[in-house]
């Protein structure tokens, strides 16, 4: 899913972002889980370029990730792995995670310098022999292009790597450009859709209704409407909705929306009672209803989200205990009223002219 805000105003914590951290964001790529088809286009470069490793690699400002990546199986191991999935295919190449710190490695040269990058030789490079992964994973050659998307972002690279020193002369080079370019077309596409829940949520923001985003089983919050945060404060970012709204929490919201997330059902959660956020002279106790839909992923069918809508019962609530109370005055005027029908008095049922016989 992709990570949202309300177009009403950034959550806090937001400001320090780089450009680049945001658009990763958007474009859901800012943390170093594994993508299909990054792993394929990873494949792909590592055959262009005969190469023994191959990773698409996404850096914000505190680490880069390999959503793609291509290491060739152990060779013993080659049978075992022909039927599993690229993102689980055996390690040669002692990278145990999908991610590695800004000072490791060459993309982050690739991503300050906005251009591509070719070391025949690491160990020719001063400035690079240093680098801690020569040393920690024997890397010998790179050879690296910048991911700039439509925003002119460079948002990360695509690079592949050797661990014996090799000539990459001008044809990879220009290989390893075209496959930079080839990928933004999947940025596109998911900057497309971004685009698309934009719209959504712009509409949402001029919703009456507080209406809520909950991404992952852990129901961090991606996003809040206008309403929302009018009703019940503004969130915190990517936190879960018992830590930003205890009173929520514990009226059983967060369970209700786990439980959507889970059997991929809609559920309705009755007769939650908060304090009002509003200000002080206004403050109030409410009454809400909140119906939790769970949201699927168009490429996997997979349950990835909850959209959750509240709605104000107040109103209704009160008229309910209005007529609560209306109809217990009844049955204790009912009972006065029979009780002096013994007398032989016959009784009166407030203004209605209704007669009970004696």
């Amino acid at each position: 899913m992709t990570d949202v805000m309300s177009t009403q105003g950034q959550f806090p914590g937001a400001a320090g972002e780089s450009e680049r951290t945001r658009r990763l964001r958007g474009l859901g790529l800012n943390e170093p889980s594994a993508d299909e088809a990054f792993d394929r286009f990873a494949h792909l470069a590592a055959s262009i370029t005969r190469a023994p490793i191959a990773m698409v690699n996404f850096i914000n400002d505190e680490r880069q990730m390999f959503r793609g990546l291509y290491i060739p199986p152990n060779s013993g191991d080659a049978a075992a792995e022909e039927g599993a999935s690229w993102a689980d295919r055996g390690i040669a190449f002692d990278l145990p995670t999908r991610q590695m710190p800004l000072s490791h490695g060459f993309c982050p040269h690739v991503v300050a310098q906005r251009s591509p990058l070719a070391l025949d030789d690491i160990l020719a490079y001063p400035r690079f022999a240093g680098n801690p992964v020569v040393d920690e994973l024997g890397v010998r050659a790179y050879l690296g292009a910048p991911l700039v998307d439509d925003t002119n972002t460079v948002i990360g690279t695509v690079c592949v790597l050797d661990r014996e020193p090799r000539q990459w002369g001008r044809e990879r080079l220009r290989d390893i450009q075209h496959l930079a370019e080839a990928l933004l077309s999947e940025i596109r596409l998911r900057d497309n859709l971004l685009a698309q829940q934009q719209e959504m949520f712009a509409a949402f923001d001029g919703s009456p209704f507080p209406i809520m985003l909950t991404d992952g089983p852990g129901q961090e919050i991606r996003y809040a409407n206008a309403q929302h945060a009018d009703t019940f404060g503004a969130p915190v970012a990517y936190g879960s909705i018992g830590a930003a709204y205890p009173q929520l929490g514990a009226a059983g919201l967060q369970q209700a929306v786990a439980e959507a997330h889970h059997t991929g059902r809609a559920t309705v959660l009755n007769d939650v009672r908060v304090q009002s956020g509003r200000p002080e002279a206004q403050r109030m106790q409410q009454v809400f209803s909140f119906t939790c839909t769970p949201l699927r992923s168009a490429r996997t069918g997979q349950v990835n989200g909850v959209l959750t809508v509240g709605m104000d019962v107040t109103a209704q609530s009160r008229t309910e205990e209005e007529l609560g109370t209306l109809a217990a005055l009844l049955v204790d005027r009912l009972q006065q009223n029979g009780a002096a029908s013994t007398t032989g008095r016959p009784g009166i049922v407030g203004g209605s002219g209704l007669v009970l016989p004696s």
